[in-house]
């Protein structure tokens, strides 16, 4: 196991619980996030004593604010389709593809790469003051982990196509009504809720919960993951792109041209 700076974990009868700790940073994902939130899955997975993993932000203002920008701003294309490649091999797949049942706890912001890592969890539970969006279009890019494809398979093709076009946070409340989210808490509730989710699925087979969670995503397709790759790249090459990520880091409203 490697040494984390950037995730808390622990392990209390059978629930192993990952905690994203960048409060400062609205706990984004940085590079280092993503291998060390890589780590701890697989740690958990292997672990017999882990029956569930629950996945949450610390603090109560973010799930995941996003990703780190600064970390790509200047990537080329080619540096995009691995960018997008390798987080989802690394986390987002690798999640949505683990043995161990995942819950997503989401309290607070779950914004682009937050959401997608909500997306890829098996379930997803959120507070009342929780706000789900991908807002990538707003810096002249798209979703690149996964967004495209999970969401439009999770709410349907046309919420999915209003909520990536306009960049539009959902509260809670709207989350829910999409079936985006499974139950909406109090914050102070929420993790409570989120053992007891989990303790009620320890109670079953977890060969069966591992062999049902690989036949529920056997019925979706990699094609579109790929496409994603590939266009999320392809963002990469354009004006917008540029104007867009230096815009957010300037803290500037964008001026697109559509190049």
């Amino acid at each position: 196991m490697m040494n984390y700076e950037n995730i808390l974990t622990e392990i209390n009868e059978g629930i192993g619980t990952i905690t994203i700790n960048r409060p400062k940073q609205l706990n984004a994902l940085n590079k280092r996030t993503i291998e060390e939130l890589h780590d701890a899955f697989e740690q958990f997975d292997k672990a017999d004593k882990v029956r569930v993993i629950i996945v949450t932000g610390s603090g109560e203002k973010a799930f995941v604010a996003g990703a780190d920008i600064k970390e790509f701003m200047n990537f080329d294309e080619q540096q995009g389709r691995d960018l997008a490649r390798e987080g989802q091999a690394l986390l987002f797949d690798f999640v949505q593809n683990l043995n161990t049942p995942v819950i997503a706890a989401i309290n607070g912001f779950a914004l682009g790469g937050g959401l997608e890592l909500a997306l890829a969890s098996h379930i997803r539970i959120a507070s009342e003051n929780a706000k789900m969006g991908l807002p990538e279009v707003s810096l002249g890019v798209i979703p690149g982990y996964g967004g495209t494809q999970r969401l439009a398979q999770m709410i349907g093709k046309g919420r999915a196509m209003e909520m990536v076009l306009t960049a539009d946070m959902k509260d809670a409340a709207t989350a829910l009504d999409y079936g985006l989210v499974t139950e909406v808490v109090p914050l102070d509730k929420l993790m409570e809720t989120a053992d007891n989710k989990a303790k009620k699925l320890m109670r079953n087979s977890p060969m069966a919960q591992s062999l049902a969670i690989k036949s529920i995503n056997a019925g979706y397709y990699q094609e579109g993951f790929k496409a994603e790759i590939n266009l999320f790249g392809q963002a990469f090459t354009t004006e917008d792109f540029k104007e867009g990520t230096q815009a957010f880091v300037e803290r500037r409203k964008p001026q697109f041209t559509g190049k």
